[in-house]
């Protein structure tokens, strides 16, 4: 797919990977609109990169009714919205890990399925998962992890849409990225705990993989990760099941 000139709406784009995939797609003249709760990030953000803000609490459901419908001709969306905010489960009460829950994998759903109806021409969504969800090694926020690695699976379970809907949905799952949000994480640790984070990717390079994906029509369901210790790699894909 040619980006330019294509109708993008990036979710959490004040900020951080949602900046970086918003200021790459801008580069490449798409007519961008940026999503976030934070409505003075987000209109800085839409002044420095030319595109059009709409305020989107992406847990809101008529807020992303909303949004879709402000972005009459979509063909692009960038489901990159999410948080882990302490407390962890099991230690947090029910309704804050649920909060985490329909941040990262629910919202993106319901993103997704109002993408798909007002896709008429066709189109390519990008979710935004994490290394969180990959594996199965412990980690401190159990709901995040759980999470990103539903929307790893619902981009596979997805993948037959790219012949029924003409609409290719992809994933970029990364390791700890050098955003505001893992240096103000790092601030908080202490020293041992540092010394156990892996060297930080680059939000530009995660931009780059997103767009790699939009432009690739053969990307549908394509789950590409990117580990702090090697290059990106596209995760194997296993034959279906049950």
């Amino acid at each position: 797919m040619e980006i330019d000139g294509k109708i993008a709406v990036v979710t959490g784009a004040a900020a951080g990977i949602g900046l970086a995939v918003a200021g790459a797609l801008a580069e490449e003249g798409a007519a961008l609109v940026i999503a976030d709760v934070d409505s003075e990030e987000g209109r800085r953000a839409a002044e420095q990169l030319g595109g059009r803000f709409v305020q989107t609490d992406v847990l809101v459901d008529d807020d992303l009714r909303a949004l879709i419908a402000a972005a009459e001709g979509l063909q692009i969306l960038v489901n990159n919205a999410g948080e882990a905010p302490e407390p962890y489960y099991p230690e947090a009460p029910v309704e804050h890990w649920s909060r985490t829950l329909d941040l990262n994998l629910r919202s993106a759903m319901v993103a997704t399925q109002l993408a798909l109806e007002a896709m008429t021409l066709g189109g390519a969504i990008v979710n935004v998962s994490s290394m969180a969800g990959y594996g199965l090694f412990p980690h401190g926020s159990p709901e995040y992890a759980s999470a990103k690695a539903g929307l790893m699976r619902l981009t596979g379970a997805l993948s037959p849409l790219g012949a029924s809907h003409d609409v290719r949905v992809s994933c970029v799952c990364p390791d700890w990225v050098d955003t505001p949000a893992v240096q103000r994480s790092l601030v908080s640790m202490s020293e041992e705990e540092r010394d156990k984070v892996p060297e930080l990717v680059s939000a530009d390079e995660i931009a780059a993989l997103v767009l790699d994906l939009i432009r690739d029509d053969s990307s549908a369901g394509r789950v590409v990760i990117r580990p702090a210790d090697g290059p990106a790699m596209t995760m194997p894909v296993e034959g279906p099941c049950g």
